[in-house]
């Protein structure tokens, strides 16, 4: 098989890595599966011509199982929990490789860098690089994956609800400017949470805590300086899940940069709690021409 049929996939937490998979699969792709070892589903392995998994830290052992496989294009899919790396004695579980080391030291022990998630992922991509593995994003490969404009499911939106979304908007493109999240939860045009390093489902849920009365909106968009190759915004059933348990009502998300994952029951799940999910591109130009 020609290398370039080779596509590395490196897959983390949840659906997005075998419905990447299953679409490799699709286009006659010989599909190596690297794991990430406490975060990947057992149902991705099957999907994988090869399959092996690492732990979070082992950067070298990854870096060799792909050359091993003659990988030189690959892509990444699917959720790291960032928060892990906070937990006490964390690196006695995750104990680090050489190369992990000579790559993240300034970010865990020197601190003089930031751990930002686009630094750390980007230095993670840098360090493929290196070895001659280049990550293109899973969305290339997948392109029916990001969302389209409009409304997906649920009633129109009121006046309110759209005020709501173009407030939360701006404030979400803030806090991804900054790199510290991409989904912010208001009612009212009240902030009621914002995303940091616990991720979207927690956000919500502390929402939810914070608002009893529920009906609040959440808009989560992709970061102005975005790369596609990794932490694309990604929503799905078990969004709509969450979103439900705590209250909300509105789900808003960026068109044609967000990763829509079983869209069909996305739709039903949401039509089924009475939520609302809406894509946009421009929430504040929307909102000025249902005015006029």
């Amino acid at each position: 098989m020609s290398e370039h049929r080779k596509i590395g996939l490196v897959a983390g937490w949840g659906r997005f890595p075998q419905v990447v998979a299953e679409a490799l699969k699709r286009q006659g792709r010989r599909v190596v599966g690297l794991g990430i070892k406490d975060h990947v589903e057992p149902e991705t392995a099957a999907l994988c011509d090869v399959y092996h998994e690492v732990g979070l830290a082992r950067l070298g052992a990854a870096l060799r199982y792909f050359r091993r496989h003659g990988v030189t294009q690959a892509t990444m899919a699917g959720k790291i929990h960032k928060v892990r790396l906070f937990q006490r004695f964390h690196w006695i579980k995750h104990i680090p490789d050489g190369r992990c080391v000579r790559t993240f030291f300034p970010h865990f022990a020197a601190r003089t860098k930031d751990r930002r998630d686009d630094t750390l992922l980007l230095a993670v991509v840098e360090a493929f690089a290196e070895d001659g593995i280049h990550f293109a994003p899973a969305t290339d490969f997948a392109p029916e994956l990001l969302v389209k404009d409009g409304l997906m499911a649920g009633r129109r939106l009121s006046r309110a609800q759209q005020q709501d979304i173009a407030f939360g908007w701006r404030i979400a493109k803030e806090l991804g400017r900054l790199d510290c999240g991409q989904s912010v939860a208001v009612k009212g045009r009240a902030v009621l949470a914002l995303e940091a390093v616990e991720g979207t489902d927690e956000c919500i849920r502390r929402a939810g805590r914070l608002c009893t009365e529920g009906g609040f909106t959440v808009v989560k968009v992709a970061k102005p300086q975005q790369d596609m190759r990794f932490d694309v915004p990604t929503i799905g059933v078990g969004t709509i899940e969450t979103l439900a348990q705590a209250g909300g009502r509105v789900l808003a998300v960026e068109a044609g940069k967000t990763i829509l994952i079983d869209e069909a029951e996305v739709a039903a799940l949401a039509r089924r709690h009475k939520i609302s999910v809406v894509a946009l591109h421009d929430p504040a130009a929307e909102v000025a021409a249902d005015a006029a």
